[in-house]
């Protein structure tokens, strides 16, 4: 049975469709009705059969077209943005014209911005195909490419048609991305989801065997929360900064790395893990209080020795992050009760001390 989340608010609000096989006829044919053009963003990586699956459900009346992007966060560049936006006006794509972004984070976030620039705004569609797509990136409306001062500094609030939530899609993930998935889910359980707290301590082995009761619970309780946040605070004026929780040091620890070697799941551990150091330096929460978050990473077979990270080759991307406001960095710490909350006030040397508590 699907289940169907909220999110947004007014005329901008979209529901998220979440079961083992979302995309179907009936969930797509009423947010395409007034479209004559459809073209479906995929990845080297999407297998043909997702997308035939797609069009067979669009229906023989649309013109659908298909671009492939590069397989990577490489590909969340200006070079494949401008690519969408020629393929989209030699098309003659006009504002009743619509696009699906099938794929991962990458896919949905180029896809989005294209969207949202592309006659000052057409309508799109998120199909996610990971685990970390399905938890974050498809909800909440942030659409980015990347540029080489850092992640994610191009780009526009700009909410989708329609989220539709396969997990059956994540029986064929690497474990790779899967695990990376799991980065952004816990996060959710620093973030006052006590369902997802639990699930991650007691049943981390179903997780990991991809039990689908398991991981259909923990996708719509990640949706529940993240839905929750964005519709209160859609552009990040203040509640919402706090799903950044980790991804200050994340992100920098991703662009150090010239995005490569490390996924974006792996990466926002590390960077909740150097929060959580900041965190107890700071003397808001306890020495044992970090140490069971690494116990819990663990349990998820997630990395948790982030001592190959310096903070003098991640200060740069820390520093041109753009959570800076009015010159000071809008940090999201931990408090007592390990959930997260945003400050600009703290110890910078405290910053540096983080790394040598790996």
């Amino acid at each position: 049975m699907a289940n169907i989340i909220k999110a947004g608010k007014g005329s901008t609000s979209y529901p998220v469709i979440i079961a083992k096989n979302a995309i179907t006829k009936s969930n797509l044919r009423p947010h395409i009705n007034l479209s004559k053009n459809i073209l479906i963003i995929t990845d080297s990586g999407i297998p043909k059969t997702y997308v035939n699956n797609i069009i067979d459900k669009l229906g023989a009346k649309k013109k659908i077209y298909v671009h492939v992007i590069p397989e990577g966060e490489t590909s969340k560049s200006i070079k494949e943005y401008v690519k969408i936006l020629d393929k989209l006006a030699e098309l003659k794509f006009d504002r009743s014209d619509q696009m699906i972004a099938l794929g991962g984070g990458v896919v949905g976030d180029i896809t989005g911005f294209a969207a949202s620039s592309y006659l000052r705004g057409i309508s799109f569609i998120q199909i996610p195909t990971t685990l970390l797509a399905q938890v974050d990136s498809s909800v909440g409306g942030k659409t980015a490419i990347n540029i080489k001062q850092g992640k994610n500094l191009v780009g526009a609030f700009y909410n989708p048609e329609l989220v539709l939530i396969s997990t059956s899609f994540l029986d064929t993930l690497s474990d790779k991305q899967f695990k990376s998935g799991l980065g952004e889910v816990f996060k959710y359980s620093l973030l006052g989801n006590k369902k997802i707290k639990k699930i991650l301590e007691s049943s981390s082995d179903k997780i990991l065997n991809k039990d689908p009761i398991v991981l259909g619970e923990i996708i719509k309780e990640s949706i529940k929360t993240k839905a929750a946040i964005v519709t209160k605070d859609e552009k990040e004026n203040g509640l919402r900064a706090i799903l950044n929780l980790g991804h200050t040091f994340g992100h920098a620890i991703e662009g150090c790395m010239n995005f490569k070697g490390v996924t974006h799941g792996q990466a926002v551990v590390y960077g909740i893990q150097i929060v959580a150091r900041i965190s107890f330096l700071e003397g808001l929460i306890k020495k044992e209080d970090y140490q069971k978050i690494d116990r819990t990473l663990s349990l998820l077979k997630l990395r948790t020795d982030f001592s190959q990270f310096k903070y003098s080759d991640l200060k740069k991307f820390i520093y041109n992050d753009k959570k800076i406001s009015g010159g000071k960095l809008n940090l999201i710490l931990l408090d007592r009760n390990l959930e997260g909350y945003k400050t600009n006030k703290f110890n910078k040397l405290n910053l540096s001390k983080a790394f040598r508590l790996a």
